[in-house]
């Protein structure tokens, strides 16, 4: 059986550790492997990521982005269905009537009803973008667009 002791590395799996600084005869003397002079034979030397040599780097050279596409919709689309669920026959449908029914976040943003789904009541619109199609619906149910 092995024993903890017998363990051993395969052979060849392993180097011994280079030893530098310990005369010409050595093989690894006078400069230990660094080269004779220069920013990386210093004691301490590091480049950061990115230097080149004290020239302009290459971030740099290149002109700044401008600008940038919003992924934001251009206005929030609300659609009949909710419509019809949550308002009352009669009642105004404002950015602010939808914001107190939690049906939008912001009720400074632009509002665009959708048509989907059926309307039955008639509602009357303002400040908001109607789709053709839900401006029909509206109109068949009795409501105004203003």
């Amino acid at each position: 059986m092995l024993k903890l002791s017998e363990l051993r590395p395969y052979k060849g799996s392993t180097k011994r550790r280079k030893t530098v600084g310990r005369g010409v005869g050595s093989g690894h003397g006078t400069f230990s492997g660094r080269g004779a002079k220069g920013q990386l034979a210093r004691s301490g030397a590091s480049i950061p990521v990115g230097f080149e040599g004290g020239r302009m780097p290459l971030h740099r050279q290149i002109p700044k982005r401008r600008g940038f596409t919003s992924r934001i919709p251009k206005a929030i689309p609300i659609s009949l269905d909710l419509l019809e669920q949550k308002f009352q026959a009669g009642e105004m449908v404002n950015p602010k009537t939808l914001f107190n029914k939690g049906l939008v976040k912001d009720a400074n943003g632009k509002i665009k009803i959708l048509n989907q789904g059926e309307l039955k009541k008639s509602l009357s619109f303002e400040k908001v973008l109607v789709s053709a199609a839900a401006k029909d619906k509206i109109e068949k149910a009795g409501g105004k667009i203003s």
